[in-house]
Parts: structure tokens; C-alpha cells; sequence
């Protein structure tokens, strides 16, 4: 199952603004496996997955119509995937309750600021999306997870920044070849 979400990672990382329906799909794929880890606890694999595809799946359809409210609740679950992945990490006395809090808090905010910055809020929640499913993954020291965080939130950034600001130059003032 680990390929499967660095597989997403690497896909919200690179291409979450460009690709919207990938960033909603691969966030709702993300916070459904995590759902339904802690919600089906003891089930097969093959469950957990399912679910998770459901939820993305789900989540990739709906947004083709309702981009904004859907948008809005990427954002939600973007900002509190990676808000209660970060919970866990920094918790040392592992509180059930602590990554449950951190993740409304963390979906509030998502929310908000896709609903107020839309491309750029975009770029920045794929990117932590996308490197919190990826650095999850990767058996590394903490101090080492750290590091391929921040390098990969990084690269996220810069590559959907270019992308982004390719897309905005407009025609007229492209140099000529």
C-alpha cells in the first residue's frame, strides 16, 4: 500500500494545481485511507483500499461539477491530512484525540485559504499533501523525514509555481521565436 501513496504523493506534488481533479481524487484517497484505517481497524487490506477509492474516485467525479465547493473541501482535507500528519509526528504521549483536533484545525484553515487564494492555495496544499503522503512512506530517522519533508514541499512548490506562471503569461507578450 506504500507505492500507492507515494505513487499519489509524487502525483499531488508535481501536478495538484494543473490537474485539480488529481489533487481532489488524490486528497480524498489519502484522508479516506486514513479513515478507514482508523475506522476499520483489523479489515484487509484490500478493504482499506477500496474505501480509499471510493472516497477518491467519489471526490474526483464531483469536483468536474462542483469545482468550488469541492475545492473548498480538498482544501479542507489537505489542510488536516497534513496538519494531524504532523500531529502525530511531534506527539510524544500519542493522545487519540490530538490528530483528530489537529486535523479540523488543520481542514479549517485548508479550507479557507482555497476558498480565498485559489491557485495559489492550490500549489501550496498539494505540495504539503503530496509530501507528508510521500515522507509518511519512506522509512527514514525523524530527522531524516524532516529533511525530505521540507526538500520535497520545496520542489512542490517550484515546479507548480513554473507551471502556474507559465499558464498566466498570456500569448501577445510571449517573446517571439
Amino acid at each position: 500500500m506504500q507505492w500507492i501513496e507515494i505513487f499519489i504523493g509524487a502525483a499531488l506534488l508535481l501536478f495538484g494545481r494543473r490537474l485539480f481533479w488529481v489533487f481532489v481524487g488524490g486528497v480524498g484517497f489519502l484522508a479516506g485511507f486514513d479513515f478507514a484505517s482508523q475506522v476499520l481497524r483489523g479489515q484487509p487490506q484490500w478493504v482499506l483500499f477500496l474505501t480509499a477509492l471510493a472516497v477518491g474516485l467519489a471526490a474526483a467525479i464531483v469536483s468536474i461539477f462542483l469545482q468550488r465547493v469541492v475545492v473548498a473541501i480538498a482544501g479542507f482535507l489537505a489542510g488536516g491530512y497534513f496538519l494531524s500528519g504532523l500531529a502525530v509526528a511531534i506527539q510524544h504521549n500519542h493522545q487519540p484525540v490530538v490528530p483528530w483536533i489537529a486535523f479540523v484545525v488543520g481542514g479549517l484553515v485548508g479550507a479557507i485559504l482555497t476558498a480565498a487564494l485559489l491557485d495559489p492555495a492550490l500549489i501550496l496544499l498539494s505540495s504539503l499533501a503530496g509530501a507528508t503522503a510521500i515522507t509518511q512512506n519512506v522509512p527514514l530517522p525523524p530527522a531524516g523525514q524532516g529533511i525530505l519533508f521540507t526538500v520535497l514541499l520545496i520542489f512542490g512548490i517550484i515546479v507548480q509555481g513554473v507551471q502556474y506562471s507559465r499558464v498566466r503569461v498570456p500569448a501577445s507578450s510571449a517573446p517571439a521565436k
